[in-house]
């Protein structure tokens, strides 16, 4: 099979066509053709910079998948060749990605494709609604009529955060860049934030009372964390998906706290399967027109790759990059 492959870490012109032999299937496994894939933080991080997982990098990256079940072993029941599916399974910790015309799969990390979308649109979901899912379900809890503000409104975990905030009956207030507002005032929050003309402390007040926020989901972190802790409410909680260093106000604040990192079930094995079961009802969710994936207005395949990273990295995109097969 052709595969898009990197050798050493560095910039996107690293990557380079090559042969490799197609996945023989193994016990929990399929094999899928792959149809389409996305470009995460997480994939340019992987090229270009030594993390955690560098010594056991695989040469194929790109763990968001989108394609069609060709081969499945036998102790795999869920799904049967034909099948569309979707997924983030691979890319890292020594498991081959999307970045191939096939791709091996743990079953557990995958779900049925939802009906209503491309290819391309289902690729855009896995790791950005895994992400937002565990952020606001398991780690914030969050319920009906609670107060939470979303950083990040337009980026690719930030925009499906606040679909399913609304969908878990919060209200929603998220923050969001100039030049992304009329974007982001498509995506169903009650309230949106310029950050270049409010301070935290006046939309504190204009959508709390001055009270702060029951939970705070930062989905840019970095400087912004700050601003995080500034904006809820004492006892309140504060989620974020990037490591931080200063967590003063949490003490003072006596906040919960909370990292995500979705990576842990693929990395170390670890209750794989709720993937798949988030995803399953992700599916649901865009089937039933509640979450929609926000696609960045660019068109790359595969086998472009290093233009797709590169358009990340510029800063440009406007939600998320997909590549077709």
């Amino acid at each position: 099979m052709k595969a898009m492959i990197i050798k050493q870490l560095g910039s996107s012109e690293l990557f380079e066509l090559a042969e490799k032999a197609t996945p023989a299937v193994k016990a929990g496994h399929m094999l899928v053709e792959v149809k389409a894939s996305s470009v995460n933080p997480l994939d340019t991080m992987l090229r270009s910079s030594d993390t955690p997982w560098s010594a056991n990098l695989p040469e194929i990256l790109h763990g968001d998948v989108s394609g069609i079940v060709t081969e499945v072993a036998d102790d795999v029941s869920r799904f049967k060749v034909g099948d569309e599916v979707y997924g983030c399974a691979g890319g890292i910790a020594g498991i081959d990605g999307a970045l191939a015309e096939f791709m091996l799969v743990d079953a557990e990390l995958m779900a049925h494709k939802p009906k209503s979308l491309t290819m391309k649109e289902a690729a855009a979901l896995p790791l950005v609604s895994i992400t937002a899912w565990e952020a606001l379900q398991h780690k914030l809890a969050v319920k009906s009529g609670d107060n939470v503000l979303i950083h990040g409104a337009t980026g690719g975990v930030g925009h499906i955060a606040i679909q399913l905030a609304k969908y878990f009956g919060a209200d929603v207030t998220a923050t969001s860049m100039p030049k992304n507002m009329a974007v982001a005032a498509t995506l169903g929050a009650d309230n949106l934030v310029n950050v270049a003309e409010q301070s935290v402390k006046e939309y504190v007040d204009q959508y709390t009372g001055g009270a702060g926020f029951d939970a705070v989901f930062d989905t840019v972190a970095g400087d912004n964390i700050q601003r995080s802790f500034e904006a809820a409410r004492f006892n309140g909680a504060v989620a974020t998906t990037l490591p931080i260093e200063n967590v003063l106000q949490v003490a003072l604040k006596s906040l919960s706290f909370h990292s995500v990192l979705m990576l842990i079930p693929l990395v170390e094995g670890i209750n794989r399967r709720s993937h798949g079961e988030i995803l399953t009802k992700i599916a649901e969710l865009v089937d039933l027109g509640i979450v929609k994936p926000l696609l960045d207005d660019s068109d790359f395949t595969i086998w472009e790759v290093a233009k797709a990273h590169a358009r990340l990295e510029s800063g440009e995109a406007v939600g998320k990059i997909a590549l077709t097969a």
